[in-house]
């Protein structure tokens, strides 16, 4: 393990393990069969009731366990117990037959934890408009419950089984001080294409052995999605089943002092793991925007150049053509001042103030041709700022995805 610290000086150990380095948390991941051949069924216990907080995809389509695990939270938000999440089927635009089964899945789980329906946060994740094999997912379920173990191996298997076109599975745990008493922040996800800002096909599993009340656990996982799974894309595609979503022991007060920096920090390890693994990405980037009237402001144009098509497929070809990062910013009428921004790229002035270039075809081109590029666009005008996290698009990408159903 390695020591970190946050902005606000608060001591964190990173760990390993991921959900399995958080106390009274067990785990199990099989292969049900959903899948041809690898894991694709994920089951998580919890030992006490648990307070759930949720950020789920802005997409006007949501997939039926989405619509399912709302309900539940609804009745059940400060007591839930349990999450099942599948890979390779979706379950989204399923119907009515989508919501029974997720329904079915809930109640299955419920019984071989003997809590109640209600108290299970369902998720999937794979092909869309596709049935559930339910007969496969309750003989998988069944497994799972018989193998549930706390630990890292167990959430390794289970990041596993949550997997579609992710080459590696994503963890991440860190360990942060209360005064003398120590807690856990560690989570899973999934994540590799269809990623765009405001929540894109991921998903994210999050907990914490430091008591809270939902509200509090609410608030700060709206903020650090805000900054984290909101600030990546991999090809600006948004998802019918994208959702994060944290768990935390019953408290009566507000979150414990460091835990919204570990938060923070585990959310921001697994968003950029995803970036790092986006499909057919052989670059990283990270885009800065700094000198904003706003922070609106800064993420706006951050997105807008992370989530460009024409500066992804620059970033491949490492070509260093700035005037489609300009564009991209510039297009989403965030108010930028055509005469006070300023582009670097890797640290070094690229285009200075009133568009003059700095770096050379063949200096520009250098910088490029690193595996990962960091850009920073001041825009002159404030003092506001923000990051996005994002790769290039290749030819793998198409590859892939040309045959993801086949």
């Amino acid at each position: 393990m390695s020591a970190s610290s946050s902005t606000n000086n608060t001591r964190m150990l990173e760990l390993r393990g991921g959900l399995g380095a958080i106390p009274g948390v067990r785990l199990a991941g099989v292969h049900a069969g959903i899948k041809a051949r690898k894991r694709d069924l994920a089951l998580v216990a919890f030992d006490s009731p648990q307070v759930c907080a949720s950020v789920i995809t802005t997409n006007e389509i949501k997939a039926a366990p989405l619509l399912v695990t709302g309900r539940h939270l609804s009745e059940s938000g400060d007591a839930m117990r349990a999450i099942v999440i599948n890979s390779g089927c979706a379950n989204a635009c399923t119907g009515e037959r989508g919501e029974r089964d997720a329904q079915a899945t809930a109640r299955q789980a419920a019984a071989l934890l003997e809590i109640d329906p209600n108290q299970v946060v369902i998720a999937s994740t794979g092909v869309i408009g596709v049935l559930m094999p339910m007969d496969r997912v309750q003989r998988g379920l069944e497994r799972c419950e018989g193998q549930l173990e706390a630990g890292g191996k167990s959430a390794h298997d289970a990041a596993e089984a949550i997997m579609t076109t992710d080459r590696v599975p994503k963890l991440s745990a860190y360990s942060f001080y209360d005064g003398t008493t120590k807690y856990v922040v560690g989570g899973i996800a999934k994540g590799s294409g269809m990623i765009a800002p405001n929540m894109a096909t991921m998903l994210a599993f999050v907990a914490t052995d430091a008591p809270m009340t939902r509200a509090a656990l609410q608030a700060a996982l709206s903020e650090c999605c805000d900054e984290s799974f909101n600030m990546i894309s991999v090809d600006g595609d948004m998802s019918t089943n994208d959702a994060c979503y944290a768990f935390a022991p019953v408290g009566k007060g507000s979150a414990p002092e460091g835990f919204a920096a570990a938060l923070r920090r585990v959310c921001l390890d697994l968003a950029q793991a995803m970036v790092k693994d986006g499909e057919g990405a052989t670059k990283t980037l990270t885009m800065h925007v700094t000198g904003a009237a706003t922070v609106v402001q800064a993420r706006a144009a951050a997105r807008a150049v992370i989530n460009s098509n024409l500066v992804k497929t620059a970033v491949y070809g490492e070509d260093p053509n700035w005037g489609r990062v300009i564009a991209a910013a510039g297009s989403v009428k965030a108010g930028l001042d055509p005469e006070k921004w300023s582009l670097y790229v890797n640290d070094k002035l690229w285009v200075d103030v009133g568009a003059i270039e700095v770096l050379s075809e063949a200096e520009g081109h250098a910088e490029m041709e690193h595996s990962s590029i960091v850009l920073r666009l001041d825009l002159g005008i404030g003092d506001a700022s923000a990051t996005g996290w994002g790769c290039d698009l290749s030819k793998d990408y198409v590859r892939i995805n040309a045959s993801y159903r086949t």
